[in-house]
């Protein structure tokens, strides 16, 4: 059986600390590698991922370690899809402008790229409040065929 017939599913719940960013890097890393993605698109879902779960632990939860990240990710049919759920503070994406890269490296500005990154790095990328008073960012990654 190839890859892109393979089917999977696996979770982790990690609290919201800094520290459990190496823990989700690795479980996002060891996932791409076993449905087959490259190094090099291996090394963007891990960003990707990474970045999601920062802005969790930084706006959602404001650095309070005591919250729950709980990520699943899926793959079925060449499509790989991270779910990643928080019960933080909830989020509009749509009040977050397209950075201007031109203006942001001339003023040497430090972080507020995530989003940006998120959307270039990964095929889709979509936010939404869930029952229950969760928020969840669902990234998904085609497998080429």
């Amino acid at each position: 059986m190839n890859s892109a017939n393979k089917i999977f599913e696996k979770e982790i719940v990690v609290k919201s600390t800094t520290d459990n960013l190496a823990l989700i890097r690795e479980f996002t890393k060891s996932s791409a590698e076993e449905i087959g993605f490259s190094d090099e698109v291996t090394g963007k879902i891990v960003l990707a991922v990474d970045e999601a779960c920062t802005n969790i632990i930084k706006h959602a939860y404001k650095y309070s370690p005591n919250g729950d990240i709980y990520i699943s990710m899926k793959f079925e049919d060449a499509k790989f899809t991270i779910s990643i759920t928080d019960e933080g503070n909830h989020f509009d994406p749509n009040k977050i402008p397209e950075p201007n890269l031109r203006e942001y490296y001339k003023q040497k500005r430090v972080g507020g790229l995530g989003m940006f990154l998120m959307k270039k790095l990964m095929d889709e990328v979509k936010y939404s409040t869930i029952t229950g008073n969760k928020n969840q960012v669902v990234l998904v990654k085609y497998l080429p065929r």
